[in-house]
């Protein structure tokens, strides 16, 4: 077996003329990974390459760096740059995150597979989070759509774009469950709820990987941040999490545990302490849980720079200390924070890591690489007319079109004033927001045209031209972007009064009012939950003035708007929907798509409230009592403003002759439905049980079961669910999975405060 690159003519020389043939054929491959035939496994594969790498080139492919020059240029002659650029050279480098382009992607990808001594190629990442030139609605959005085909149909749509232009490995789905809206974040996620956020997931792996990795259509996925990111104190980005074990088995962990069940690529550490460690050190979560008792093969990278930021956390001394814990607790690629690169080699030298640390490392990464079937191809996913048919292709604006409707939850209806008449005149829309076409596309979109989202103006044109704009006062200041916070105005009134002036005179009034799409993401928390600014107050006086008007609210994250609830006759959650924002809110409030979503999340009366969720444990004093001694706000009620799985329709839907009965294969539970309205629409069934006696206190209700269905006016259907051992039993502070006999509550309804669901009890 050939051990070192020899140059073409010294290998002739050594084989002879004679040979000549055999000489060319052992050129046409790389010299140094020839010793895996076509019908070896991925395992053997990985083994044999493994035994040939250097203790730097395996902590090569332990290594993550940004993008950091232009990869059709010129090389990078000092400073960083150039170092980074021998580091890839060298093969050095496992994968480059923030390069896309296939013209990019291919010039990065040749340097390493045909510069370093074993052309191991790059692993090609980026946040492809919610679309990618197409953007579809924020997931937070998409999840209240409850509907897995069409989350699971808008990830591969994603995938399919972005792996277009080079890119094979998306660091998404986030799958923290969060029960605080001042977490920026929860716009990136599934909701407060482990039942739905494990479904969602697991929709949108499938979406992202499709059935075969090595389809050059699908991208890899990362299940993060390992582990409690959504539970940051205060809701205060990067903050710690300090949860009890119940909490952390019960509520945080089942989504991972499903993204691993799905089969998920790679998994990301989170950037929080949990129980005084870092994320990135914890060795218990990454080798003891994920790695030992999960039996994730899989590979975990860090966030960005998390190996660093242990020296902030006062958990390691030094850069150097910290790659000694990420690599020793089983983070196995390090992102940006340079640690291992600098480092690690060193350590093993010294025996502080085990070399055996690398090897399996080294071997999660490499089996990622071969399912990609980059080895067989590194230049698979760089195809220059794929990225042209692709971008923003037809079908992929009609998914997204189709997402964005589904997302749209219907909050209140008061008097039918929706739908809107296609024959309505007189219309006055007011609000900054109407005509914004970039805030619509809400954060994380890297990838993404600035000011490429439909309006909501331009929508509604879709619809009637017997419309009058007024922008009112401007809602956001100056220019924003995903490294900046928005200014919010806060004190000129310019347009104030032509706005309330023009509601006056008009027959409906749409006012369009929320976040700017920067607003909420990674950095952007908020202790004021309500709407920013003016906006308030432009509200309550255009209400005062018309008393006719509906509400469309852009945001990223559940908003307190009690004045709003009370004295505003329809409002309409739209989220940030995308590409197709405007079109999709316009066929809903005229009537072609019937509202069908569903709330993800609470949403508080206060934000005093935060955090708040559905699923919350009994306390000794429920209440309500004649005294003060019980549980209770005193400026305050306990119920949120809306809850968790509420929506309402343009019809209506009625519930009936539920039955519970016990089976071999668990408790089936089965209801009719009934659209009793005058128009089609679809319904979301909820399943919620509550263990009523357990040796562990159980919260009053937990989703365990939920289909979305479509009726035709006045049609009927039968709706099922079965309730085995895994809905019934729970995890224990010792995160053991126990099943208990005992008694049971069952609640199918529309949401979880449903007080016209059906009820029954069983006994298991």
């Amino acid at each position: 077996m050939l051990t070192k690159p020899y140059s073409p003519r010294i290998l002739l020389s050594l084989l002879g003329g004679s040979v000549l043939l055999i000489a060319v054929l052992f050129l046409s491959m790389k010299p140094d990974t020839i010793n895996t035939g076509p019908d070896a496994s991925i395992e053997d594969k990985v083994e044999a390459l493994l035994k040939k790498m250097t203790i730097e080139e395996k902590v090569g492919q332990m290594t993550q760096y940004n993008g950091f020059w232009d990869a059709t240029g010129p090389a990078p002659t000092d400073g960083d740059s150039k170092w980074k650029y021998d580091h890839l050279k060298a093969g050095k480098v496992g994968s480059v995150l923030n390069v896309s382009g296939v013209e990019n992607v291919r010039a990065m990808q040749k340097l390493v597979v045909e510069e370093s001594r074993l052309g191991i190629p790059l692993i090609f990442a980026l946040d492809v989070i919610h679309g990618h030139k197409t953007v579809a609605p924020i997931p937070l959005a998409e999840s209240a759509s409850w509907d897995m085909e069409a989350i699971e149909k808008s990830a591969a749509m994603a995938a399919n774009e972005a792996a277009s232009r080079g890119i094979n490995w998306t660091f998404a789905p986030m799958v923290d469950i969060s029960r605080d809206a001042r977490w920026g974040r929860v716009m990136e996620g599934g909701g407060e709820d482990p039942f739905l956020g494990s479904a969602i997931g697991r929709a949108r792996i499938r979406g992202f990987q499709g059935k075969d990795l090595s389809d050059p259509f699908t991208l890899a996925a990362t299940a993060k941040h390992f582990a409690a990111y959504g539970f940051a104190e205060a809701g205060r980005d990067y903050n710690a999490a300090d949860v009890g074990t119940v909490t952390l088995h019960n509520v945080i962990l089942p989504p991972f545990k499903a993204a691993v069940e799905e089969g998920v690529a790679s998994f990301m550490n989170a950037f929080n302490t949990l129980n005084g460690i870092p994320a990135t050190g914890d060795e218990y979560l990454q080798r003891d849980l994920l790695k030992g008792e999960w039996g994730y093969e899989g590979f975990i990278v860090s966030d960005w720079g998390s190996g660093s930021e242990m020296v902030a956390h006062g958990f390691a001394k030094d850069l150097e200390h910290a790659a000694e814990i990420s690599a020793n607790a089983g983070s196995d690629m390090d992102m940006e924070s340079y640690a291992y690169a600098k480092h690690l080699a060193k350590l093993v030298e010294e025996g502080r890591v085990q070399e055996k640390v690398l090897d399996e490392a080294v071997r999660r990464i490499l089996r990622v690489k071969f399912a990609l079937g980059l080895f067989d191809d590194p230049y698979r996913y760089c195809n220059d007319k794929r990225e042209k048919e692709r971008i923003y292709h037809p079908d992929h604006r009609a998914d997204a079109l189709d997402m964005a409707k589904k997302s749209i939850v219907l909050l209140k209806n008061e008097g039918n004033v929706l739908p809107i008449a296609k024959e309505q005149k007189n219309i006055v829309v007011i609000g900054a927001l109407a005509e914004e076409k970039n805030s619509p596309l809400g954060s994380w979109r890297f990838g993404s045209d600035d000011n490429s989202a439909v309006s909501f103006n331009e929508g509604l044109k879709t619809y009637t031209d017997q419309f009058k704009y007024v922008k009112g006062p401007d809602a956001f200041l100056g220019e924003t972007s995903f490294f900046n916070h928005v200014k919010v105005n806060e004190s000129d009134r310019s347009g104030f009064d032509e706005a309330v002036s023009a509601a006056k005179s008009a027959d409906l009034v749409i006012l369009v009012a929320g976040e700017h799409g920067y607003q909420s993401g990674e950095g952007r928390s908020r202790t004021d939950i309500g709407l920013p600014g003016l906006q308030q107050e432009l509200l309550e006086a255009v209400q005062a003035a018309n008393e006719k008007v509906v509400l469309v609210l852009m945001n990223g994250r559940p908003l307190a708007l009690p004045w709003a609830a009370e004295n505003v006759p329809a409002i309409v959650e739209t989220w940030q929907l995308g590409t197709e924002t405007g079109n999709a809110i316009a066929q809903v409030l005229f009537g072609d798509y019937n509202p069908s979503g569903h709330l993800p999340m609470t949403f508080p009366r206060s934000v005093g409230q935060v955090p708040i969720y559905y699923n919350q444990l009994r306390t000794g004093r429920p209440g309500p009592l004649d005294v003060v001694f019980w549980s209770h706000y005193t400026d305050e009620t306990n119920d949120p403003l809306y809850p968790f799985g509420y929506g309402l329709s343009y019809t209506q839907f009625k519930y009936s002759d539920l039955k519970v009965k016990k089976g071999d294969a668990g408790v089936n539970v089965s209801l009719s439905v009934t659209n009793s309205g005058k128009l089609d629409g679809e319904d979301v069934v909820q399943l919620y049980i509550h263990d009523k006696v357990a040796t562990v206190a159980r919260p009053m209700k937990e989703l365990k079961g939920f289909e979305k269905i479509n009726l035709k006016a006045g049609a009927s259907k039968e709706v099922s669910f079965t309730l085995s051992e895994k809905e019934l039993g729970f995890y224990n502070p010792q995160g053991k999975f126990i099943i208990e006999k005992g008694e049971f509550d069952v609640m199918v309804g529309q949401h979880a405060n449903d007080k016209e669901g059906l009820t029954a009890s069983f006994e298991w």
